[in-house]
C-alpha cells in the first residue's frame, strides 16, 4: 500500500521555473515525467542510505548500521563511522573518476592532435605557453617541441605513480606544504581512485580518519589534477571563454520553429564544437533546406551546453532537470549526449514526439536511443551524420505538439580567469588588483561560488533566492554548471542584474560592466575558481593562503557523487563549503563532526549543511565576515602617510608563481608588430 506521508506537501518536485511548469502541464497524465515519478514512488528514500550507514561491499550485507548500537553494527563489526566513512569516500572516487575519465579523454585527443592524427588544433596559443609552465614544460621550447613534451605531461598525470601531480604546484606555497605534512598530495589520478577504492572495500582501511583523508588526497587529484587538466586543454583546443552574449532558457531565441533544432547533452564540448561546425557547411543547410527548414538551430542542455555557451554564445535550452522539458517542446529533432548526467527517461519522454535520442561514447549507451559513435579522427563526417539524422525527423514533427514558451533571457557569460584579470586590468596589466583592492576597502564584502547540480527532489529555485541574497550584501557570486544555468534563467547573469546589488558591489560591477554573477563555465571547470583564488593570494593583501580570502563555496542542490568530489577538493585547498538540502554522513555524528569541524584544523576548510536560502546566506556571509576580522578589514582604518621605510616594505620581495605574466590576457585578435616587439 502507498505511504501518502511520503507526498511532498507542498509545490511539485522539480518544477522550479514558469516554463518547466507550463510544458509538464501540457503532457498526459500517462508520460511518466522525472516530477511525477518523484511523486508516484510512494516512499521516502531510505534512510540508512540517505544518512550513508547502509554498507553493501560485501555479501553477509547489505547491513543496516546504527551508531552506538553494538547488536547493530555491521556483521564483521564495522562501525557507523567506517561504513560512512567508506559510503562517502566512494562517492569521491566516483565523482573523481568521472571528472577526470573526461580529462583523460581531452588529453588524449590533445596528444592526437599535437601529432596530426586527429582534425582538431591547438586554437589558443596565447594561453599555451602559460599552460606548459604549468605542467612542467620549457615555456620557450619551439612551439612543435613544446606542443609534444606538453602531451606527453599531461598523460603522466593519469599514469604516474609516485611523486607529485605537478598541477597541485601551482597552489599558494603554504597550502602546498600543508598538504605535505599531512601526507595528502595525490600522485597520479589512476593511483588514487584505485587505491581509495580498494581501501574501501571489506576489510581493508577501518580507520574512519585514514579513510577520510585518502578521500581528501582523491579529490585533490580531481580539483589539481584531472578537472584543470580538463579545462586547460579544453582552452587550448577550443578557445579561452571570454565574455559572450548569448540567450537561455526555452524560447524563440533558443528553439527555433522553422529549423532543425539540435540539443547538445552532457559534458563533452569537443563533439558540440563539431557540431557547431557542420551545422554551417552549405552542404548540411541545403540538405535541411530540402525537408522545408531554414538551416540547423544548436543548443545546450547541462555541461555540454555550458562549454558551447561560454565559447560560441550557442544558447542554453535548460539545465538537469529541463532535459525532459526541452523535449516537452516537440520542437526538438534530435537531443545528441555523450557522457554524464543524462536520463535514461528521455529516451521514454522521446517517444512521445518525433525527436530522436543520438547515443554518441562508448560508455554511454541507452536502449531505445540511436547510436553513433563519434570517432574523433573523423570528427566532422560523424557531426554530419548525426544532424541528417536530425534533418530526417524534421517532416516528422507534429505542429499540434509543438508549444515553444517564449521565456529566453538574455545574458552575458564566459568569465574565464584569464577574462577576468584581463577585464581589470587590460591586456598589459591583467591583474586581481583591483578585485583585492574593493574587497579590502569593503565595497565587496567577499567571493561566492554557487556551483553544482540541480534536482527532482527539491522545490524551490534555491541557488537563485540565494545568489540575490548575497548580491544584495555585496558578495560577488562565481557560478559554474547547472547552478549557472539556473541563475541566468534568473536573469542574474546579465550586467543589468546589478541594480539588484549593494551599494558597494554595485559601484564595482558599473565600473567594470559585469554581471553581479560571473559564469566560470561547466562543472569542471571549478578548477577555474581555484586558479582565481591562487591568483588573488599571489596579487597581495588578503593573505597568503586560499583559505584567508573572505570566500564560500556552496552546491545547494547537490545530486552527482561529483559534487561531493568538488566540495571535498574545496574543503582540502581551505574553503567553507556548504551543501544542502541534505549531507551523506549525517547517519554518523563521528564522521559529520570531522567533516564539519576537525578537518578545519588540518586545510582550515570544512563543511557545513543547510536547507533553505536563508540558512546558506547567513553561513556564508558569517564565514566571510571571520575572514574579514581575521584578516583585520572588517573595519575602516584611517588614513597613514606612509614614510620611505613603509614604501620600501610595501614593495619588497613577495612570491610570485614563474608562470604569472607569461602572456595569456586580452582578445584573440593577432598582436600588432609593435605589441610583439614592445
Amino acid at each position: 500500500m502507498i505511504d501518502e506521508r511520503a507526498r511532498f506537501g507542498k509545490g511539485r518536485p522539480g518544477v522550479q521555473t514558469q516554463t518547466a511548469e507550463e510544458l509538464y502541464s501540457k503532457l498526459k497524465e500517462d508520460v511518466l515525467t522525472a516530477p511525477r515519478r518523484v511523486e508516484r514512488r510512494g516512499t521516502l528514500p531510505c534512510a540508512f542510505g540517505k544518512g550513508g550507514t547502509c554498507c553493501r561491499v560485501c555479501n553477509m550485507g547489505p547491513c543496516q548500521v546504527v551508531e552506538g548500537v553494538e547488536e547493530l553494527k555491521g556483521v564483521c563489526g564495522a562501525s557507523a563511522a567506517t561504513v560512512v566513512a567508506r559510503n562517502f569516500a566512494r562517492m569521491v572516487a566516483a565523482g573523481t573518476s568521472a571528472h577526470s575519465d573526461h580529462g583523460r579523454h581531452v588529453a588524449k585527443l590533445f596528444y592526437e592532435a599535437v601529432h596530426g592524427e586527429v582534425p582538431f588544433e591547438v586554437r589558443d596559443k596565447r594561453k599555451l605557453r602559460v599552460v606548459a609552465q604549468a605542467f612542467g614544460v620549457d615555456p620557450n621550447l619551439p612551439e612543435g617541441d613544446l606542443l609534444k613534451e606538453l602531451a606527453d605531461a599531461a598523460l603522466r598525470i593519469f599514469s604516474q605513480q609516485e611523486g607529485e601531480i605537478i598541477l597541485t604546484h601551482r597552489a599558494p606555497k603554504p597550502l602546498l606544504e600543508k598538504w605535505r605534512q599531512y601526507g595528502v598530495v595525490p600522485r597520479g589520478v589512476d593511483r588514487e581512485v584505485v587505491e581509495l577504492t580498494h581501501r574501501t572495500t571489506i576489510g581493508v582501511d577501518q580507520n574512519y580518519k585514514n579513510i577520510l583523508m585518502g578521500a581528501a588526497r582523491c579529490s585533490l587529484a580531481d580539483g589539481w589534477g584531472g578537472s584543470m587538466l580538463a579545462t586547460e586543454l579544453q582552452d587550448l583546443l577550443l578557445g579561452n571563454p571570454q565574455p559572450i552574449r548569448a540567450k537561455v532558457n526555452i524560447g524563440l531565441g533558443v528553439l527555433r520553429p522553422d529549423h532543425v533544432n539540435v540539443a547538445v547533452h552532457g559534458h563533452d564540448p569537443l563533439l558540440a564544437d563539431a557540431l557547431a561546425q557542420a551545422s554551417y557547411d552549405p552542404e548540411i543547410i541545403e540538405e535541411a533546406k530540402r525537408v522545408g527548414a531554414k538551416g540547423i538551430n544548436l543548443s545546450g542542455i547541462c555541461c555540454t551546453g555550458n562549454e558551447v555557451l561560454m565559447r560560441k554564445g550557442i544558447p542554453i535550452a535548460g539545465s538537469f532537470i529541463q532535459q525532459e522539458v526541452a523535449i516537452a517542446t516537440g520542437a526538438l529533432e534530435a537531443v545528441v549526449v555523450d557522457v554524464q548526467c543524462i536520463m535514461q527517461n528521455v529516451v521514454e519522454i522521446a517517444k512521445h514526439f518525433h525527436t530522436a535520442v543520438i547515443t554518441t561514447s562508448p560508455i554511454a549507451m541507452m536502449e531505445g536511443a540511436t547510436h553513433i559513435p563519434f570517432d574523433e579522427k573523423r570528427a566532422l563526417e560523424v557531426a554530419k551524420e548525426i544532424l541528417r539524422t536530425a534533418i530526417a525527423r524534421f517532416p516528422q514533427r507534429d505542429l499540434s505538439k509543438v508549444n515553444i514558451p517564449d521565456q529566453s533571457v538574455d545574458i552575458v557569460a564566459g568569465f574565464s580567469h584569464e577574462a577576468i584579470m584581463y577585464i581589470l586590468g587590460g591586456r598589459f596589466r591583467a591583474s586581481y588588483k583591483p578585485l583585492n583592492e574593493n574587497i579590502i576597502n569593503g565595497k565587496i564584502l567577499g567571493i561566492a561560488a554557487i556551483v553544482g547540480c540541480d534536482q527532482y527532489r527539491v522545490n524551490e529555485p534555491i541557488q537563485v533566492e540565494l545568489a540575490k541574497e548575497l548580491i544584495a550584501n555585496n558578495v560577488l557570486v562565481l557560478a559554474t554548471g547547472c547552478s549557472a544555468t539556473n541563475m541566468a534563467m534568473a536573469g542574474l547573469l546579465s550586467p543589468e542584474a546589478a541594480k539588484l546589488a549593494g551599494d558597494g558591489l554595485r559601484e564595482v560591477l558599473e565600473a567594470v560592466g559585469c554581471p553581479p554573477v560571473l559564469h566560470m563555465g561547466a562543472c569542471v571547470d571549478n578548477s577555474r575558481i581555484l586558479i582565481a583564488a591562487t591568483e588573488i593570494v599571489h596579487t597581495g593583501g588578503l593573505g597568503d593562503d586560499i583559505f584567508q580570502i573572505p570566500a564560500v563555496g556552496c552546491a545547494p542542490q547537490w545530486m552527482s557523487e561529483k559534487a561531493i568530489a568538488i566540495g571535498m577538493y574545496f574543503v582540502t585547498t581551505g574553503v567553507q563549503v556548504v551543501f544542502g538540502p541534505d549531507f551523506p554522513t549525517l547517519g554518523s555524528k563521528t564522521v559529520t563532526d570531522f567533516l564539519f569541524y576537525e578537518i578545519e584544523n588540518y586545510f582550515n576548510g570544512c563543511w557545513r549543511v543547510a536547507r533553505t536560502a536563508n540558512e546558506f546566506a547567513n553561513i556564508m556571509i558569517d564565514r566571510i565576515n571571520g575572514g574579514r576580522r581575521a584578516l583585520g578589514i572588517d573595519k575602516p582604518k584611517p588614513r597613514v602617510l606612509f614614510d620611505m621605510a613603509m614604501r620600501r616594505a610595501l614593495e619588497g620581495p613577495r612570491y610570485v608563481p614563474v608562470f604569472h605574466g607569461l602572456g595569456c590576457f586580452g582578445s584573440h585578435e593577432k598582436l600588432t608588430t609593435e605589441e610583439k616587439t614592445a
